[in-house]
């Protein structure tokens, strides 16, 4: 199972372990996060959306160090897991959805409210990212296609 990043004007982004929506310098990346339950203003250190091959990674530390842990996703599962790392509760911004999943009928919006270096990227690969400037959207789900190995 792949993960996929669709921005409004048609820019797709896929990725075997994970995709990060933030600030391409590590500043606090800022978005309106929607999901079927509502939405919210965020202040974070961004998000991370996971398939099942990288939640033995960057997933699975984060899982680990919540409360909470979060069933994640085996490789071959058709479900994302989801984690909005180092939410910044006050000042107009909420903090009360920072984890979830995503399965095939389902889909993560995010809305950028970064003037500036809003970044996507998957699997790690930050020089090969999609630009997230104020205003654009992205859509986050369970990519139609999957990779296949052959043996």
């Amino acid at each position: 199972t792949m993960a996929q990043a669709r921005l409004d004007d048609g820019q797709l982004l896929l990725a075997l372990t994970e995709i990060f929506i933030g600030h391409s310098s590590h500043q606090s990346a800022r978005y309106r996060l929607a999901t079927a339950a509502g939405d919210e203003h965020h202040s974070s250190s961004g998000v991370i959306v996971s398939t099942g091959t990288g939640a033995s990674g960057w997933a699975r530390s984060i899982n680990r160090e919540r409360r909470e842990s979060l069933s994640l996703p085996r490789p071959t599962e058709a479900r994302l897991a989801y984690f909005v790392r180092e939410a910044f509760p006050g000042s107009g911004f909420v903090a009360t959805t920072t984890a979830g999943h995503i399965t095939r009928d389902q889909h993560l919006d995010l809305v950028s409210e970064m003037n500036a270096g809003g970044a996507i990227f998957g699997d790690g690969i930050e020089a090969d990212h999609l630009a997230f400037p104020f205003g654009s959207r992205v859509e986050l789900r369970v990519a139609p296609r999957a990779l296949k190995l052959a043996a």
